[in-house]
């Protein structure tokens, strides 16, 4: 069982060194103006199941550089479902948005969800997971401080703090778990095709509601016809378009 063991390591080992010396050469492509070689190489380490925003960011990149503006939107929008609070991501996805024809005007929201939503991408599931058990072991802190405090003032500031960091705890979890929801479950996509035809019903026969061009983003709404996808965008509007003219963020 111990050779087992020894050889999952050192298997994990190689992949682990293979693949970053693959970054290194998609590094270094990229640094010489060699965008496809780096595209070709940050592609193949995703492949190998080595995902990471560092990957997707510098994917996207290259991908901008060879002004392949839809995968750049992709895997900039794939970088920042990794790591939501890194602006250099979000201002290079914005950047690649600006080139795309499609200029989408979200809804309207009560400023207390965008405040809220805005809050929760300062950080990533792990980094919320990470905060939630470092507040837990403060409130801790507090409860036996309160318990076990002599003084009345120690009881008052173990109470307080108690309470805080309870607090803080469960907004950590619920982000987290927002967080991971958003990374399991992906609904966003990005149109790949230079255009295609919104459909009012998924078939071919369906009446043409509009026209989305490559790189914008929508929504997928209903995934159980074969074939089609019911998508909606950020304004509102909605219907059906085939499955091969988006890639599921």
């Amino acid at each position: 069982m111990n050779k087992v063991y020894v050889f999952i390591l050192l298997l994990v080992g190689t992949v682990y060194t293979a693949n970053a010396s693959v970054k290194e050469e998609a590094d270094k492509a990229y640094q010489e103006n060699d965008f496809k070689t780096a595209i070709e190489k940050y592609e193949s380490i995703l492949s190998a199941g080595q995902e990471s925003a560092d990957v997707y960011y510098n994917l996207g990149n290259s991908y901008y550089k060879d002004k392949s503006i839809a995968k750049a939107v992709l895997n900039y929008e794939r970088a920042l479902l990794l790591s939501p609070g890194d602006d250099d991501i979000r201002y290079n996805l914005e950047m690649a948005k600006s080139k795309t024809i499609d200029k989408v005007t979200p809804k309207s929201e009560v400023f207390i969800v965008t405040w809220v939503n805005t809050l929760r991408d300062i950080m990533s599931e792990s980094s919320w997971s990470v905060f939630a058990i470092a507040c837990f072991i403060l409130f801790l802190l507090g409860i036996s401080t309160y318990i076990f405090g002599n003084k009345v003032v120690l009881k008052k500031i173990g109470f307080s703090m108690a309470v805080v960091f309870l607090v803080f705890t469960i907004i950590g979890n619920l982000f987290a778990d927002a967080q991971k929801d958003k990374l399991v479950n992906r609904t966003g996509a990005i149109v790949m095709q230079p255009t295609v035809t919104v459909k009012s019903t998924p078939n071919e026969s369906g009446t043409d509601l509009f026209v989305l061009h490559e790189g914008t983003k929508v929504y997928i709404n209903d995934n159980t016809m074969k074939g089609w996808k019911e998508v909606s965008l950020e304004d509102g509007n909605r219907g059906w378009v085939p499955t091969e003219s988006i890639e599921v963020i």
